[in-house]
């Protein structure tokens, strides 16, 4: 007996459950593929900047040295005369002769260059589907057609609160 009203008593609960807890149904996502016509598509850039050091040298006039005085020339010829027979003959004995100073020497120095690259990140695209136009960012160029995932769901309003009365 005991177990009959116990039966009962949950048939009556359940019966009334709908109008006590007033749940929602949550309708399904309906889902179907399609393409869409692109419209325009915009690299989107991302700027790489780097700086490396590179050697660089400028070409800059030598200093010419200063003429000797006739005293110093004077003295120098005496000391190569008085040595000249010596070592040998005296095409041997010739002091030998430096070559010219030169003109132009090189000034070499370290300097940081700057560089800048730049590479596609993202892609706006610009596409038409069904006469409404739509922008998103994508990964890749898509080309011509742009597939694309078409949900179709009802629109429930959100549920009021009950009025409480005081």
């Amino acid at each position: 007996m005991h177990r009959f009203r116990a039966a009962l008593f949950l048939s009556c609960l359940l019966a009334c459950a709908p109008l006590l807890a007033q749940e929602r149904v949550i309708p399904t996502e309906n889902v179907r593929l399609d393409y869409a016509q692109v419209l325009s598509v915009e690299p989107v850039y991302q700027t790489l900047r780097a700086t490396r050091t590179e050697q660089r040298c400028d070409e800059v006039p030598a200093v010419k040295p200063e003429p000797a005085t006739r005293e110093e020339e004077s003295r120098w010829s005496k000391m190569v005369s008085s040595v000249k027979g010596w070592f040998g003959s005296d095409e041997a004995s010739a002091p030998p002769v430096a070559p010219p100073a030169s003109t132009v020497r090189t000034n070499c120095r370290a300097v940081p260059v700057e560089r800048e690259f730049q590479r596609p990140i993202a892609y706006d695209v610009d596409y038409i589907y069904k006469g409404v136009k739509y922008r998103s960012r994508l990964a890749e160029d898509p080309g011509n057609r742009l597939r694309i995932r078409v949900s179709v769901v009802p629109y429930v309003t959100p549920m009021q609160p009950a009025a409480s009365t005081p």
